[in-house]
């Protein structure tokens, strides 16, 4: 698959050669569904927790006696039916952690950035580079990539700390490392922006 490349000022610089196997790959959308649930999935803490009627403070005597009051016999203050009692069948601790086959995970990647090339929102530039952090020049690039008003998520090769910092007060916009590529990112902007540095990486990867 054949890209046109440019630069940061928006200028077509030649073409880069996308891997067929990895930015071409049948689309395989219940793969994508199923890597996206497990990410929400191990994303969560899972320490929900109430407390039941043997951890509530409280209860100790018997609120009033058996029988002669014409209300119902009580054992605890700490019974669900009172104020401030136990919680029934509430939420405890746990996992919610699931698990994934690396070749099923690496598969839903390539199918997410088959949607990107697919539907012409991937961009490669031949190099992205600040010598400081400047939103304000980050801003002016997407601009000239005709990005402006579209949430962007940027690939890096490495820690780039000017690009990750221009970018990081950008709400529409998001640096992430090649390596630490995502379905769940992948899906959620607009566009792709990566270097070509980044699409080696990728093609080293994902290959």
């Amino acid at each position: 698959m054949q890209l046109v490349m440019k630069n940061m000022a928006g200028e077509q610089v030649g073409e880069i050669e996308l891997s067929d196997a990895i930015f071409g790959a049948p689309v395989n959308r219940g793969l994508m569904h199923q890597a996206l649930l497990r990410q929400l999935a191990n994303a969560r803490l899972g320490t929900h927790k109430t407390k039941t009627r043997a951890e509530v403070r409280g209860g100790g005597r018997k609120p009033w006696r058996q029988k002669g009051t014409g209300r119902a016999r009580q054992g605890s203050t700490t019974a669900p039916n009172f104020v401030g009692g136990g919680i029934v069948f509430g939420p405890s601790p746990r996992k919610y952690t699931q698990r994934m086959p690396q070749k099923m995970r690496q598969a839903a990647l390539r199918s997410a950035l088959s949607v990107k090339a697919t539907g012409e929102q991937l961009v490669v530039l031949d190099r992205l580079s600040m010598e400081q952090p400047k939103t304000k020049a980050m801003v002016k690039t997407l601009e000239n990539l005709g990005l402006g008003g579209r949430s962007v998520l940027v690939l890096l090769p490495e820690r780039n700390m000017p690009v990750e910092r221009s970018i990081s007060n950008l709400p529409n916009a998001k640096a992430l490392e090649s390596g630490y590529l995502n379905v769940r990112d992948l899906l959620g902007y607009d566009v792709v922006v990566m270097s070509q540095a980044a699409v080696e990486h990728i093609h080293a990867w994902l290959g």
